[in-house]
């Protein structure tokens, strides 16, 4: 099997080379279909996924020995800075992503585009279902969800898996800017009115693979179990890290973000239930393994 990620670099890249490597992560083994699998990374430094031209270049070097499956990660993440650069977040997130698609049918490949709980407009009092009305409220929302069409027009072959408030052991992110202001400061203000699922990456790997390996194509919801607010995830973070540091609650609206962001964003695994199974962990289980380092 030949697979290329894009976004190689990033959180979710990285840990899909990683898991890959040692076909595990720490749910379990990874299905025996990728053993010895090739990998071919790319990342903005090496490969303009916006540009048509250059896509087409990098299809024809390799049109012998063509790409099983592409897990499209790339994306423009910076909701504030999408806010800010509109045109470049529907570069990298909508113009990018239906590239992408039409590179991965050219080689007959299956594609898996990494989407967003932004998606949703935030009004739901439960969580959102794959098959729940979209309405985002930000130009990163927009963005990806027009990214999405994008890539179920470009490639029939295609799994959209919407995930949210992703961390990490690569690059930055929400727990490791926490554990950094925690340690720097006696207290702290996180907003207490917005609501998801903490995502860990490995586990998101886990069933990005599981998913990849079969043919029930379509969107898929893939999160941490449970929902909390960014000031509990902040609490717990600041806790399991053995810090001493008050986090107080801030409202959205005394912490004047440029973008606006859904309130609640919680999302149900319905498709996974129905298909490949979800052993999703819930968000605080994963966390204390992430933090504690238990596996």
């Amino acid at each position: 099997m030949k697979i290329l990620i894009t976004g190689s670099k990033g959180q979710l890249g990285t840990e899909l080379i990683d898991v890959l490597a040692c076909m595990r992560c720490e749910i379990g083994p990874v299905p025996e279909i990728y053993r010895d699998a090739e990998i071919v990374g790319v990342d903005i430094d090496a490969l303009d996924l916006s540009n048509p031209d250059d896509m087409a270049a990098f299809a024809e070097q390799h049109e012998r020995e063509p790409f099983d499956l592409v897990i499209h990660c790339a994306a423009m993440t910076n909701v504030d800075g999408c806010e800010a650069d509109p045109l470049a977040a529907l570069k990298a997130n909508s113009i990018a992503a239906g590239n992408v698609a039409r590179f991965a049918k050219s080689l007959g490949a299956k594609l898996v585009h990494i989407s967003t709980d932004y998606v949703f407009d935030g009004k739901s009092s439960a969580p959102y279902k794959e098959w729940d009305a979209t309405g985002p409220v930000s130009v990163y929302g927009k963005s990806k969800l027009l990214g999405e069409k994008y890539v179920m027009a470009g490639n029939d072959r295609t799994f959209i898996v919407r995930t949210s408030w992703l961390y990490g052991k690569a690059g930055a992110n929400f727990v490791k800017t926490i554990q950094k202001i925690a340690k720097e400061n006696e207290r702290i203000t996180v907003v207490s009115d917005q609501a998801g699922n903490p995502t860990y990456a490995n586990d998101l790997a886990y069933h990005i693979l599981k998913i990849a390996a079969s043919e029930h194509y379509g969107i898929y919801h893939v999160t941490g179990a449970g929902e909390c607010s960014w000031h509990e995830f902040a609490k717990e973070i600041v806790r399991l890290s053995g810090l001493d540091c008050e986090v107080a609650p801030v409202t959205s609206e005394e912490y004047r973000r440029p973008a606006p962001r859904p309130a609640f964003s919680g999302m149900d695994h319905v498709m996974l239930r129905a298909t490949v199974g979800d052993e999703m962990r819930h968000w605080e289980e994963a966390l204390a393994a992430f933090i504690t380092g238990a596996f």
